[in-house]
């Protein structure tokens, strides 16, 4: 930069510099109206605006000289300093619930407002042409760069809140399913969730592998929280027993292989997944087959297979007088029996059920009797081979 130059920019620099107060003034004064917020926040941090205010200029006379690229340290660290200052008030915008559409307005009326301003002192300088066509699109280009930083900053806020507020839910909800929390410790995690506390809860779940399962539970309640659940996805629903509530679960719940949780108090919870994770078993092995499963309407079926190996160990030990007879003729006396305990002897609607004359049903529990004996003819022991061999097909 020549002498000439160098004492050109540094006149402009000071007469920008001793203007500064007026410019900062009219800019408070044409916030005051339409967003107050901002004029107040001028009116309160003088010192931090007027320090940020001599960066854009000593900025702008930067970009005017060398391009928006300029290389110089100085004036490199100026910039991020600039770039660091606007894009935290990005982001407090978004803590402060403010729209990014004012303040990027503001942003326009300052950069119009901070035009007039260096126009009229470069012009009173006498600036050349060129110098006044370059200052003025670093002007804009610089307001540019601001608007970009401070929306970067408000859409990082905007992603790293979202981010907590997701892990406390998570964190909410794993709180819930543990059967060693205290209703103080789960106050304190809702709150940090920012989640009204409901009465009652219960659990969905689905199968974390498909798309339509996790579709489908971003879309089941908006004050429900994410369940990360062994092997397991799904969701704790808030007062499912509302009115209305059960027929909106079913038609949200629709297609995802869904089983909703019996609803309990909050501090029950742990022993609602656990019987909802009995029912996805069932669900899986085909013995409840409703779409979506609602616990509560199967905890007879549920209970009766809490425990898989008990049911086997009971069905082997009442079939065993069947148990010397060949593979073909054990399946048709078990077929037998099964439709003769659900009929409860009705030897015609057996034969009807199993597409037999009435005398084969007649042989066949002629065979059965001297198998089993007097046991057909008690009712616990009718009870235990019905639990045995109809509940499955129920």
């Amino acid at each position: 930069m020549g002498t000439d130059a160098a004492q050109g920019r540094a006149r402009l620099e000071l007469a920008l510099d001793n203007r500064l107060p007026e410019l900062l003034a009219e800019v408070r004064d044409l916030l005051a109206d339409g967003m107050p917020e901002y004029a107040a926040f001028l009116e309160h941090n003088p010192h931090g605006m007027r320090e940020a205010a001599e960066l854009f200029i000593h900025r702008l006379l930067d970009m005017a000289e060398h391009g928006r690229s300029a290389s110089r340290d100085d004036s490199l660290e100026g910039a991020q300093t600039i770039q660091i200052v606007f894009e935290q008030i990005g982001r407090r915008q978004w803590q402060a619930g403010q729209d990014l559409t004012r303040l990027l307005t503001a942003y326009q009326l300052g950069a119009r407002t901070a035009w007039r301003h260096v126009s009229d002192t470069a012009l009173a300088l006498g600036v050349r042409p060129g110098v006044l066509a370059a200052l003025a699109e670093a002007v804009f280009d610089f307001v540019n760069q601001l608007s970009s930083a401070s929306a970067r900053g408000y859409v990082l806020e905007q992603s790293e809140d979202a981010s907590a507020r997701e892990r406390n839910r998570e964190e909410l909800a794993e709180l819930l399913l543990s059967d060693r929390s205290s209703m103080n410790a789960i106050r304190e995690a809702a709150a940090r969730a920012n989640w009204p506390i409901p009465a009652t809860g219960a659990v969905v779940l689905v199968d974390a592998n498909t798309d339509v399962a996790r579709r489908v539970l971003a879309h089941v309640d908006a004050g429900s929280l994410p369940v990360r659940h062994e092997q397991l996805s799904g969701t704790i629903v808030p007062d499912p027993g509302l009115p209305g509530r059960r027929d909106q679960l079913r038609r949200a719940l629709r297609g995802a292989n869904a089983v909703v949780g019996h609803t309990v108090a909050l501090e029950h919870l742990p022993r609602s997944v656990a019987i909802a994770q009995i029912a996805v078993r069932l669900k899986q092995q085909g013995i409840l087959t409703d779409e979506p499963v609602f616990a509560d309407e199967h905890l007879d079926t549920i209970i009766v297979y809490r425990d898989e190996r008990l049911m086997g160990f009971l069905r082997d030990q009442l079939l065993a007088p069947l148990d010397d007879l060949p593979t073909g003729a054990r399946a048709r006396l078990i077929e037998t029996l099964t439709a003769w305990l659900r009929h409860m002897g009705d030897r015609t609607a057996i034969a009807e059920e199993l597409h037999i004359h009435p005398q084969t049903v007649r042989y066949r529990v002629a065979q059965l009797r001297e198998r089993y004996g007097d046991q057909l003819d008690s009712p616990r022991s009718r009870a235990r081979l019905f639990l045995a061999l109809v509940w499955p097909f129920r």
